[in-house]
């Protein structure tokens, strides 16, 4: 990690832009790009698909373009296979990530916790021989008891927690007993705020992205017990933002969402 805490993009913070959901994708140059622009020196490419098939050249030209801008990367990724967190090593060292963010779960692999011990007991030494952490994010998929066990059993610092609170409210935990829970552990955190809003009708819920500072978020208790800056913990900017009635106001919308994240963070 850096050697002071700072504050990144993540490639879900132009998730619509980078879909194909648009008349004209951002490539992972322009998004890089786009952050530049914004004064932020980190970039985390986060469950971007097309990082997967891309080659030693293709990978080393990204990188080639985040050092020509001054932007330090971090990977992220799903699924805690043997071979893919490999993979993702390889990609990793040729990115100069320090850090690959996962998740439990991956399509045909569910671990148990006796497995997901073993794995990462099995592929560390690896990861710490090439300088980089494993942060696990906490989501609905998986009870955040049930990763702290596995980190808990491992006893490696270099396997820790990727804090996202916001997940864990679809499995009824609450933000701030998740907060509370993987505080000694988190090596990365995702900053994106969150709420519920009535349906039309009047009959059930949407919980989905909220402007940063305007959602359930309790971000000040969350820094508070987290302490970022204290303790060198990279912040980084995602939404979860519905899409729009046009690809207009979608992509104006998104765009206005990193400035008010990053206005926001930057004014702690």
């Amino acid at each position: 990690m850096s050697s002071t805490a700072t504050i990144g993009l993540s490639s879900y913070a132009f998730f619509w832009q980078l879909s194909e959901k648009v008349s004209k994708p951002l490539s992972i140059h322009q998004a890089l790009e786009r952050t530049a622009a914004l004064g932020v020196d980190l970039f985390q490419i986060c469950d971007y698909v097309p990082l997967e098939s891309m080659s030693a050249a293709e990978l080393a030209d990204v990188k080639a373009t985040a050092d020509s801008l001054g932007i330090a990367l971090e990977v992220g990724t799903k699924g805690i296979r043997p071979e893919h967190l490999r993979k993702f090593l390889g990609i990793a060292g040729i990115l100069g990530s320090p850090l690959l963010r996962t998740m439990f779960n991956s399509p045909g692999h569910t671990p148990s916790t006796e497995e997901a011990t073993a794995i990462f007991r099995e592929v560390l030494p690896e990861f710490e021989a090439a300088g980089v952490k494993i942060a696990l994010e906490t989501y609905e998929q998986v009870p955040t008891s049930r990763v702290l066990d596995v980190i808990r059993s491992v006893g490696n610092p270099n396997l820790g927690i990727c804090s996202d609170p916001a997940n864990t409210v679809a499995a009824l935990e609450l933000p701030r007993e998740v907060i509370d829970a993987v505080a000694p552990y988190v090596l990365n955190m995702h900053i994106k705020d969150f709420a519920f809003s009535r349906k039309e009708g009047w009959v059930g819920f949407t919980y989905s992205g909220a402007p940063l500072g305007e959602g359930l978020l309790d971000y000040d208790y969350m820094a508070g017990k987290l302490q970022p800056k204290e303790r060198n913990i990279n912040q980084i900017v995602e939404h979860w933002l519905p899409w729009q009635d046009s690809e207009d106001e979608t992509i104006r919308l998104e765009n206005q969402w990193t400035q008010q994240s990053l206005d926001f963070l930057r004014s702690k």
